[in-house]
């Protein structure tokens, strides 16, 4: 009886709640039948399957995304609801037409008193503890008169992200108007005083009886505006702005280049001509002032920099970790290591054929325009001898003449050197246009050296002998050279001393104040002296050099032998 009564319980609570029974288990015939069904429906055989809204769901999505809990309803067919949104859990934002509201509204005021206001001044904003009125000594909730106005409470906004950001948001566009009053304002000004100088003009005869059906409007002072238009500017009367355009009037658009129907081709959509519209003329292309926007697109370090990708991408695929942009450095150092190798493969290569099978003869031989002297080039000539048409004559590598040897010499000037002077080499001369003479030349150039290296020593022996007045002159300078070398040696002496004194009053100042640092360190931080008062200054030379002689190093084997 009592299991009975359970059953019954549960069964009954069942009809009303949601079963949290776990669903049956599938057999396998029905479970087979489920996967086909399936697989159908993947191929697009068979129809997708619907939800309880009505819409398909998508067979490619996984079924424990798209099949409800059994712990929340068994009972339901596959749906997204539970994967979307939930609305009741979405943030409800204001609208972009909302905002605070400017200033008081004016309402009519209360005469008599409303049931749950404020007890001291009758506004229904606020209660009596939050009433910033001064107290009554009777309130208006007992006579009943002077009763305050209600507040204006602003709303509670609640924008999104966009809403924040808004810079437009509470612009009030009537606001706009008032600029544009007074902007008429100061027109219409402005054509009464013209109107009223024109009949002031009139009246006084000066302007004739023609003029008067001219309009106002048209004898503005920008009326000849558009008649001043540069090349490449547009100037806009109404706005009084300069307008840039995208080219000026002489520039020739792309397509009037070559009318040729057959030359290179315009698209009208981008406006680009890739090819050169000149290549059928024969001009040249770095003559040319357009040759087609593939010209630009391949010169410079377009193609340097279009290899380098195209051997980042090949590295990538090798397993070499480079990009770019990411690494341009790297790639660069790997590119210019990668050509290095390149090349000396190739020449290893090279070396190996020509040692297997021969023919470096072949190699070295000289071109066949020497052997032949003839080439296959067009060259034609004016009859005064200048190139007409063809290869043209090869530009000088400097714009002075070389190799030019003048007055019978056989060397160039420069070629000889010595003692700081440029000469020629076949003659030893340094003078520039001086005529060649050969080994003669040379001959009495080293002959002159030789005389001017014996010339001292002679000097030497021809030499007078000095007089006893000359000899005694000699000696006083030479004792007052010695007087003075004793005085400057006593002065240094002195100097040294000093020097001494000041050093050691250095050192006593620094062993005080490494004493007086100890003492400090010792001391609680608390209780330790300011050093606001300490004098700054530049340290002297004796201060620095006791520094670093009473200076300890933790480096120092000695270090613990100072304090000895």
């Amino acid at each position: 009886m009592a299991s009975g009564t359970v059953t019954n319980t549960a069964s009954s609570g069942g009809s009303n709640d949601v079963s949290l029974e776990e669903p049956k288990k599938m057999t396998r015939e029905d479970w087979r039948k489920k996967k086909e069904l399936e697989e159908q429906r993947k191929l697009g055989n068979a129809p997708a399957e619907v939800d309880e809204e009505g819409k398909d769901i998508n067979p490619h999505i996984p079924q424990y995304i798209s099949s409800v809990p059994w712990y929340i309803d068994p009972s339901k067919r596959p749906t997204l609801k539970h994967q979307r949104p939930q609305p009741e859990k979405q943030k409800q934002y204001s609208s972009s037409g909302d905002w605070y509201k400017r200033g008081v509204q004016e309402h009519a005021v209360a005469t008599r008193y409303r049931k749950g206001a404020c007890e001291n001044c009758g506004a229904l904003t606020h209660k009596k503890k939050d009433c910033m009125e001064r107290p009554r000594k009777v309130g208006a909730k007992y006579t009943g008169m002077n009763i305050a106005p209600d507040e204006h409470v602003q709303p509670q906004l609640m924008f999104d992200y966009d809403g924040k950001r808004d810079r437009w948001n509470g612009y009030n566009p009537e606001e706009h108007m008032k600029i544009v009053e007074e902007y008429s304002k100061v027109d219409l000004a402005k054509r009464t005083l013209k109107a009223q100088k024109l009949q002031e003009e009139l009246a006084s005869g000066k302007l004739e009886q023609v003029e008067r059906d001219h309009n106002s409007e048209d004898e503005d002072e920008d009326k000849y505006a558009d008649d001043i238009d540069m090349p490449g500017q547009n100037f806009d009367s109404k706005r009084r702005i300069t307008v840039r355009n995208l080219r000026i009037r002489e520039d020739i658009a792309k397509y009037l280049r070559n009318l040729d129907p057959n030359s290179a081709y315009y698209d009208p959509k981008t406006r680009a001509m890739r090819e050169n519209p000149y290549a059928n003329t024969g001009k040249n292309p770095d003559e040319v002032g357009y040759a087609g926007d593939n010209f630009v697109r391949y010169t410079g370090d377009t193609i340097s920099m279009a290899q380098t990708q195209l051997f980042a991408w090949e590295a990538y695929d090798k397993g070499s970790e480079v990009h770019l942009q990411a690494d341009p450095t790297k790639l660069e150092l790997l590119y210019k290591s990668f050509k290095v190798k390149k090349e000396d493969f190739k020449a290893q290569q090279k070396e190996s054929i020509l040692e297997k099978y021969g023919g470096q003869e072949h190699l070295d031989a000289p071109p066949a325009e020497l052997l032949l002297a003839q080439t296959e080039d067009y060259v034609e000539y004016s009859r005064h001898g200048t190139v007409i048409k063809g290869q043209e004559k090869a530009i000088a590598c400097s714009k002075y003449e070389e190799d030019v040897k003048i007055n019978n010499h056989t060397c160039i000037w420069g070629s000889y050197w010595k003692e700081g002077k440029w000469g020629y080499k076949c003659c030893h001369s340094f003078v520039k246009y001086s005529y060649c003479t050969g080994e003669a030349g040379k001959e009495i150039a080293s002959t002159e050296a030789s005389l001017l290296e014996e010339q001292p020593s002679e000097e030497e022996h021809l030499t007078k002998p000095k007089t006893l007045m000359e000899i005694h002159q000699e000696k006083q300078k030479e004792k007052k050279k010695k007087k003075h070398k004793k005085s400057s040696n006593s002065d240094s002496e002195g100097e040294e001393k000093k020097k001494q004194e000041k050093l050691k009053k250095a050192l006593n100042a620094e062993e005080a104040r490494l004493l007086h640092v100890k003492e400090i360190m010792q001391l609680d931080e608390r209780k330790r002296p300011y050093n606001s008062l300490y004098e700054t200054r530049e340290p002297t030379e004796e201060e620095m050099e006791a520094y670093r002689m009473k200076r300890q190093r933790p480096d120092d084997p000695m270090a613990s032998f100072l304090g000895q």
